[in-house]
């Protein structure tokens, strides 16, 4: 038993911005599908329910929490996207280098701000 290799844990891996760029995904990804099927369901349900009921619906996505609900599920719509993009050019054997990999780790979530930005700045100013 004692010549058995010892399995990698975090505790003796370096952190970086790939492993945070990978987490990241995981937990956008977890995000839109709890918090975002609540909503999708919520959402179909006040359209079937009426107007009243849809009404109810647009008031509490229109207050602050809702709209904290909603900035937040395009945030992890976009920073998924864009962290999954990058995993997709990894899997086609690309962006590897030490470098690279570390500029799209850190871009990723950045491109992703950027675009939740002008997403809602589209949206509020209509």
């Amino acid at each position: 038993m004692a010549n058995r290799p010892i399995a990698p844990h975090l505790q003796i891996w370096k952190w970086g911005p790939h492993m945070a760029a990978s987490i990241l995904h995981r937990i956008t990804g977890d995000g839109m599908a709890f918090v975002g099927l609540g909503v999708l369901l919520w959402w179909l349900g006040a359209m079937a329910g009426g107007a009243e009921t849809y009404a109810t619906f647009q008031a509490a996505m229109g207050s602050p929490l809702g709209l904290i609900v909603l900035v937040g599920l395009s945030w992890a719509f976009f920073s998924h996207m864009m962290t999954g993009l990058r995993h997709f050019v990894l899997d086609i054997g690309a962006g590897y280098e030490l470098d690279t990999n570390k500029m799209w780790s850190m871009l990723a979530p950045a491109i992703g701000i950027l675009l939740t930005a002008a997403f809602w700045a589209v949206v509020l100013l209509k």
